[in-house]
């Protein structure tokens, strides 16, 4: 389980989180909100990898900064595209990335070949990073994040750059892995979570303003999809409104 008690971040005169209060068991949800809502400071505080002004954040009811390297090996974490190490190959990337997790040097070959087939990236792993597109090293970067079984999965805009059918193909696999553990997926494509979520939790402004399963908040704002929930909340926002993707 994963508890989330009134987080706030805060940069110089900018409020990115107010008092954000959250509690995950096994399932997949989605976040949603438009470019600067602040789900980006929020999935990289759940990861450990910024600190919260305020609140706190538990794992199983333990604060996760006293957890360390335990709960390194419970979490995977997909951020948006950065710091590939392009002179790395798919292969090399992945092993250095197992190492980091804890997982044994004689347990890495199956399981660097298991997330490889998982996201259709067998035969393109022995590539330089540099040389991939950028849907290849989205799902490189998903590919990481399940390295180790990991019981807390955290994907930040997983199917940015993917094509039509790798979107598809991503969207069941995170279906798939939901069982047995909590699966957040931060993005601003309705369609690409609208149909495997349990619960979609909506963030404006760094505060939640809605959360439930798409059924409850399409009755609740009177709205015939997910995406029309999307629209009447944030198409005022400008250019962040839903990508109507396959």
């Amino acid at each position: 389980m994963l508890e989330l008690y009134d987080i706030s971040k805060r940069y110089k005169d900018k409020l990115a989180l107010a008092d954000v209060s959250l509690t995950l068991h096994n399932g997949v949800y989605g976040l949603l909100g438009p470019n600067g809502a602040g789900k980006s400071t929020l999935m990289n505080i759940i990861t450990g990898n910024l600190r919260p002004t305020g609140g706190r954040v538990l794992w199983n009811g333990t604060e996760i900064g006293t957890l360390g390297a335990e709960y390194r090996a419970v979490l995977g974490f997909a951020p948006q595209q950065q710091g590939m190490y392009d002179a790395f190959t798919g292969r090399r990337f992945l092993s250095y990335m197992a190492t980091l997790k804890g997982i044994r040097s004689r347990e890495q070959p199956g399981e660097i070949e298991r997330v490889l087939r998982y996201v259709n990236m067998t035969e393109n792993a022995g590539r330089l990073i540099g040389a991939y597109s950028g849907g290849m090293k989205q799902r490189l970067l998903i590919a990481q994040a399940i390295l180790g079984d990991p019981k807390l999965i955290v994907l930040d805009e997983p199917t940015a750059g993917l094509d039509p059918k790798e979107r598809v193909r991503i969207r069941e696999r995170i279906a798939q892995l939901s069982e047995g553990r909590i699966i957040l997926v931060s993005t601003h494509v309705v369609s690409d979570i609208e149909a495997i979520a349990d619960e979609i939790i909506l963030l404006k402004s760094g505060e939640i303003i809605d959360r439930g399963s798409v059924e409850e908040l399409c009755d609740i704002h009177g709205a015939a999809s997910l995406e029309d929930v999307y629209m009447r909340l944030f198409g005022e926002e400008g250019d962040d409104g839903p990508s109507c993707a396959v």
